[in-house]
């Protein structure tokens, strides 16, 4: 329903079509300065939510890459580089130059990518690398007309409703951190794993997705065996490819199933990456890793760094984290069956602790953190 607001007046009362009345302060009432400061931050939220789909065209175009250690270039060059039109180049290198993202020479005419921003932008290897953030950004938009009726109904939204730049994005954004700490700080942070899975151990990759953190710790740890789970057939059937072509799948089986009932036991470890908040059952998940434990197993939960208290997460990283939660993870909880526990991607430490006590689990603690994930341990 559309909904018509009249002015009326300059003291600031307006009134709704629908029958309530909304008032605001009197203009003589408010603080310029922080009004301006306000209107300031509102043109930065649009300038930086416009150009994502700019570094989302940029990465499937290849216009990054190829700007890479080239040195700087004209856009009539770029675009010759990269088959495009060089007229939507130009523009494209003029928004990306406003928003820092290359530089600009005006003597020249000619636009460049600094080595900083190319080990994020391009280098799919790096640690860094940011542009699946901008693809789950793409999938936030797309999911709007659906989280409209979801928040007049209560409805959830299931991970694999979502479009298909999600699954992709996700996995590209979270990968560049287990590349940088997986195999190289978490998994040694954990009491024993490591020198278990250097001998041969076996590992359960609960929530795997595309397969990016199951792959990785197979190539780290050839002795040891992996199987991933995820409820998403469409993530299954492209972590088996991936495996392919990472030549670990003689070592790795990727199966559809849910995380309160996937099969097997015995597992030295089993494994969530960022996944755990999204579940519908997050204690039932917890006890589920404990039955299909080894005796002296371990689990691995890989949650976004959050604090215990609202006002802990109000910050740059909180906000990502809050805004994605509102449009995929609660949703996602939601959508997975009772108990709907809906824990959010901040829930915090404490919560979490409650999670795998539920579970029966005796022993947590966090093992390791980096600014956007905390990692912790749990033990039976």
């Amino acid at each position: 329903m559309r909904t018509e607001t009249v002015t009326t007046g300059t003291g600031g009362s307006s009134k709704s079509r629908r029958g309530g009345e909304t008032r605001t302060p009197p203009l003589a009432t408010i603080d310029s300065e922080k009004l301006n400061q306000f209107l300031g931050r509102v043109v930065g939220d649009l300038g930086s939510a416009m150009s994502a789909a700019l570094v989302v065209i940029g990465d499937r175009l290849g216009l990054y890459k190829a700007m890479a250690g080239a040195g700087p270039l004209t856009p009539g060059e770029l675009a010759e580089r990269t088959g495009t039109s060089e007229r939507h180049v130009r523009e494209w290198l003029c928004a990306q130059a406003a928003g820092g993202y290359v530089t600009y020479d005006a003597l020249t005419e000619r636009f460049a990518l600094p080595a900083e921003q190319a080990v994020a932008l391009a280098d799919e290897s790096s640690a860094a690398y940011v542009p699946g953030g901008f693809h789950i950004a793409e999938a936030v938009m797309e999911a709007v007309p659906r989280a409209l009726e979801n928040f007049r109904t209560g409805a959830g939204m299931a991970w694999g409703d979502h479009a298909h730049c999600l699954f992709e994005g996700a996995e590209r954004f979270f990968r560049s951190s287990y590349v940088g700490n997986l195999t190289s700080a978490w998994i040694p942070a954990l009491d024993g794993v490591a020198a278990k899975l250097e001998t041969g151990g076996h590992v359960a990759d609960v929530g795997c997705g595309l397969g990016a953190s199951t792959i990785l710790m197979a190539r780290a740890f050839t002795r040891s065996t992996f199987v991933g789970f995820d409820a998403h057939p469409g993530s299954i059937e492209m972590a088996r490819k991936r495996a392919e072509e990472a030549g670990v799948a003689d070592r790795i089986r990727f199966e559809v199933a849910r995380a309160t009932d996937y099969p097997g036991t015995g597992f030295d470890l089993v494994a969530h990456f960022d996944c755990l908040h999204d579940m519908g059952d997050p204690a039932g998940a917890a006890r589920h890793v404990r039955q299909s434990l080894a005796p002296d197993g371990a689990w691995m939960i890989v949650e976004p760094a959050a604090g215990d208290r609202v006002q802990d997460n109000l910050n740059p990283v909180g906000r990502v984290y809050y805004s994605a939660s509102t449009i995929l993870c609660v949703p996602a909880s939601l959508a997975d069956g009772e108990p709907r526990t809906a824990l959010g991607a901040q829930a915090g430490e404490a919560r979490l602790r409650s999670v795998t006590q539920q579970g029966g689990f005796t022993r947590f603690r966090r093992a390791a953190q980096t600014p956007f994930n905390h990692v912790y341990e749990a033990r039976p």
